[in-house]
């Protein structure tokens, strides 16, 4: 389970270990600081074995007064170690509410997502990636887990080796519009991230990135629906300092879009706060 601590509670934890081991008070400093220097460099190696996750988001929409509309629920079982570089998803399931406090349904299985593998680069923003899935707007759901998943994996690894404590780094080379397989836009306006301090989470010491992006745009047009509008995502991620892996990730985002439906007089706003978090559980 995750065991959030503070820099400082983080700090007279190791001052305790390295106290009973014998090391006297001028070396403490010294072995403290090691751990705010640097980052693990880049993704881990394969080592063979599968690293497996969940990830679970909650979306919950509401309309631009405040009035609860709809929740849905999404979660998958994500492993990474396969051969070649590949990762899969198996076990994903959505399920929508239509009361804010009460309980999700059950939810349905999505097929189509069982055992889909590919390597997560650039490429799962092809079309060709997507041929299996259905064309109901639902899917979309689907997608962002493969698409969030990189994204926090590409945060926690691609840009260690630049980044510096307490230290505001900006992407420079994501940006831009691009395309989303075909079902719409997304356009990137800024991404920072910082290194803030070491944690604890899963009984292992752990590097803290954490990372914003605002004011993107996004247009999406999936059968009889289409939207635009905005959003703004961000989140942390805890990377173990021995193996590089990440131990556990959280997720942020709020989205304001105009809806239009075929066969609706009326355009009408909706505002979506999504809640996500990818837990170890292996």
């Amino acid at each position: 389970m995750k065991k959030n601590i503070t820099a400082m509670v983080s700090g007279l934890m190791i001052i305790s270990v390295l106290a009973t081991s014998g090391i006297c008070s001028g070396q403490i400093s010294a072995e403290i600081e090691k751990y705010f220097e640097k980052l693990p460099s880049g993704e881990p190696k394969n080592d063979g074995s599968l690293q497996t996750y969940r990830m679970t988001a909650i979306y919950l929409n509401r309309d631009l007064y405040g009035n609860f509309t709809r929740k849905t629920k999404v979660i998958g079982d994500y492993r990474r170690g396969h051969e070649n570089g590949y990762v899969s998803w198996n076990n994903v399931y959505i399920a929508n509410s239509d009361k804010l406090t009460g309980p999700f349904t059950e939810g349905n299985r999505q097929d189509y997502m069982e055992n889909i593998k590919y390597i997560p680069t650039s490429g799962i923003l092809d079309e060709s990636t997507f041929k299996d899935f259905p064309s109901s707007p639902e899917n979309v759901f689907a997608r962002n887990l493969m698409w969030d998943m990189m994204a926090i994996e590409n945060f926690a690894w691609a840009y260690s080796d630049s980044l510096q404590l307490n230290k505001k780094y900006v992407i420079r080379d994501i940006g831009g519009e691009f395309n989303m397989a075909e079902i719409g836009t997304y356009e990137h306006s800024d991404i920072q991230l910082c290194r803030t301090g070491i944690s604890m989470i899963n009984n292992k010491l752990c590097a803290v990135v954490e990372y914003r992006a605002i004011d993107n745009k996004i247009e999406l047009s999936i059968g009889t629906m289409k939207t635009r509008g905005t959003e703004q995502y961000w989140g942390t991620t805890w990377i173990s300092l021995e193996t590089g892996q990440i131990e556990y990730a959280e997720m942020y985002s709020g989205t304001i879009q105009e809806i239009e439906i075929s066969g609706l007089k009326d355009k009408f706003l909706v505002k979506t706060i999504r809640e996500l978090w990818v837990e170890r559980i292996n």
